[in-house]
Formats: C-alpha cells, structure tokens, sequence
C-alpha cells in the first residue's frame, strides 16, 4: 500500500466480556496520537456468551476493523484468536498476556470472570463515600471538611476544582474545594489544615478570561462583564499565588493541562496512590 493509498479513516472496534472500559481507554489514547485522522469507535460490550461474541467479531470484518478486546474466558478467547486469524483482522488481547505471566509467577490460576475489577466489594463503597464527600464540601461549602479530607483544592473560579474533586474521588480519595475570591472571607480551617495536603490551582490570565467569557455565553449572557474582565483576573490570580505562597502548599498551573494530568500531578506532588483497583484485603483473609 503506497502513502497515497493509506487509509485516512481507521474503524477500532472494542471487543468486551466486561464494560469495555480498559479497552476503550487504550483504543482513546491511541486515537489521540493521530489528529488528523478521522476515526470511527464501535463498542461491543458484555459479550460473554459465544453467540453475542460471534455477532460482535462479524461486525468488525464487515467493518474491516482493527480490533482491542478484553475476554478473559478461555474458550472465547480461542474462538476470537481463531476468527482473527482466518480474516486476517489485526486484534490486540489486552488481558491473556498479563494474566498468564501473573500466573506463571505465582503459580496461582486466573478466576476467569468478567468484570472482576467492578465488584461491588469494600473498595467500591470506599469510592462511592469518597464521591458523596466531594459533593458535600464542594466550594468551601462546609470548611469543616477541609480536616478530614484527603486533598484540598484551592482555586479561584474556573480552574476545575469541582471536576478535579469528583476525578480524584473516584480514586477512593476524600477532596474538598475553596473557591478563592480576595473580598471573601478565608475560613479558619483552611489555617488549621495541613500544607502537604493542599494543592493551589492556578491559570494563565489570557486563558481564564476565555473560558470565562464561553461560561458567560453558554449563560446567554454578554461575554465581556465583570467575571471575565481581565484585569479583574489578574487580581483575583495575584490573591491566590499570594496565598499559595503563605501557606507553602503545591501550585499547579491547569492551563495546558487536562483533568487526568492535573490528577496525576496531584497524586504525585502528595505522594498519593491511586487506590480505586486496590483490594482492601486478601480473598482468604
């Protein structure tokens, strides 16, 4: 195939015994290396019984698709393999290589059952507390909070408190928020908490008054009022580094960042792990 001949669109098809959720994130970062290039993502999930997965395989020939699955039982990942290999369709099994080195390891057989990371287990209603905390001391609302919580986002408006808070819970971590404006009132507790667990947020004032304006508009309201007036930014950013600064905490500037990378910066700058795909304890516990 020359260069002229190659293909501008590619079909990915997600093949899953489960949610697909693994599957889909790989098939979403690889998509991302190729800007210019249209693609097409097809999701074939809980496809756990060979009827279904027969139907999903044959979708992705008619489609000529490249194919990313997650199957853990045996005998749907030969009749997988085995349709892939007779079509000559490109596939990736994100799951057998790993599983089977960890068995080779440790000498201990795979359970074989789809879906296994989405147990409804201590962890996950370790999760769901941690989500129900960042909805209760979301924006400083109870600044009492800011004692228990695991991290505590400080930011003046629109630099992602809430989303990084909700992003970080479903990591099994308790986030409150403050939102900062200079003529507010700073509660006591925020003096009360621990630097090391505070993360200041920040952005570059050309790119808030941006995003401020579109919030203006998606409002149906003028784009160019106080909220968005650029000098009135400046200060509000000056407050904050201000406060950063007394306080001695983390600054991360979100500018050019996506939600995922602040998180992970924020995991890394608090030496937090992730524990959202942690057993909390041993099966024979």
């Amino acid at each position: 195939m020359t260069m002229n001949e190659q293909k501008k669109c590619v079909t990915i098809f997600v093949i899953s015994d489960s949610a697909g959720e693994t599957a889909s994130k790989l098939a979403a970062a690889s998509m991302a290396q190729y800007p210019t290039i249209d693609f097409s993502l097809f999701r074939r999930t809980f496809a756990k019984e060979e009827d279904k997965l027969r139907k999903a395989l044959e979708d992705a020939k008619r489609e000529n698709a490249m194919v990313l699955h997650t199957i853990v039982n045996d005998r749907l990942v030969k009749i997988a393999n085995d349709f892939f290999e007779k079509h000559n369709l490109y596939h990736f099994d994100i799951l057998t290589p790993p599983v089977a080195e960890i068995e080779r390891l440790t000498g201990v057989a795979p359970t074989r059952e789809p879906g296994a990371l989405h147990h409804l287990n201590e962890n996950y209603f370790k999760r769901i507390e941690a989500m129900e905390f960042a909805v209760k001391y979301d924006d400083g609302k109870d600044p009492r909070g800011f004692l228990e919580a695991d991290v505590l986002l400080l930011g003046v408006s629109r630099t992602s408190k809430t989303p990084l808070s909700l992003f970080l819970a479903n990591k099994n971590l308790k986030v409150a928020n403050l939102p900062l404006i200079p003529e507010a009132h700073l509660p006591k507790q925020l003096w009360e908490t621990n630097p090391k667990k505070i993360v200041g947020l920040t952005n570059d004032p050309d790119i808030l008054n941006g995003i401020r304006k579109e919030r203006m508009r998606t409002y149906g309201l003028p784009a160019d009022t106080s909220y968005s007036d650029i000098e009135k930014i400046r200060k509000e950013l000056t407050f904050a580094n201000d406060l950063y600064e007394k306080l001695g905490c983390v600054v991360i500037n979100v500018a050019s960042l996506s939600i995922e990378e602040t998180a992970s910066m924020i995991l890394n700058a608090l030496n937090l792990e992730d524990h959202s795909y942690y057993a909390t304890e041993s099966p024979e516990a």
